[in-house]
């Protein structure tokens, strides 16, 4: 069950996957927070800057800079983290994962709860209808994004 802050974070990653989307980018959107304060914010970046490994998790993490501790914080995320994310999500002990959608991408969510993190599952209806059409409009930018 989504709380205020949850949703609140949630909606500013779906803005940075809508952000990325306009951008001809992949639109997926991630928001580090400690709490009820917003960490950092960030967007998948692939295209944009030519980076491959700039998902929107890694972004996100990027722009909040060294962290004493990641312990105390949440992730939150428009999509279902790819195996890479979902590696440093355990690196870094991130102990909590939003994830706005994993209909149109998932998998990694038990490995996730495997190490402990608490994984929430939104079923959000926005980052759904967002990602599915990247995926019809842009099914080669999709495929190439989670290497396929």
């Amino acid at each position: 069950m989504l709380n205020d802050t949850d949703k609140k974070f949630l909606r500013i990653a779906y803005d940075e996957a809508k952000a990325g989307f306009d951008e001809g980018g992949c639109p997926i959107g991630s928001v580090l927070a400690r709490g009820e304060n917003l960490v950092s914010q960030g967007r998948n970046q692939r295209v944009q800057g030519g980076d491959p490994i700039a998902h929107g998790e890694m972004d996100a993490l990027r722009k909040a800079g060294r962290q004493k501790t990641y312990r105390d914080t949440t992730l939150y995320t428009s999509l279902s983290p790819c195996m890479m994310c979902t590696g440093t999500i355990i690196q870094f002990g991130i102990p909590r994962v939003v994830i706005g959608e994993n209909q149109t991408f998932g998998g990694n969510e038990e490995f996730l709860r495997s190490k402990g993190v608490e994984v929430i599952i939104a079923d959000d209806a926005d980052c759904t209808a967002l990602m599915t059409r990247f995926i019809k409009e842009k099914p080669e930018l999709w495929a190439e994004d989670i290497a396929e």
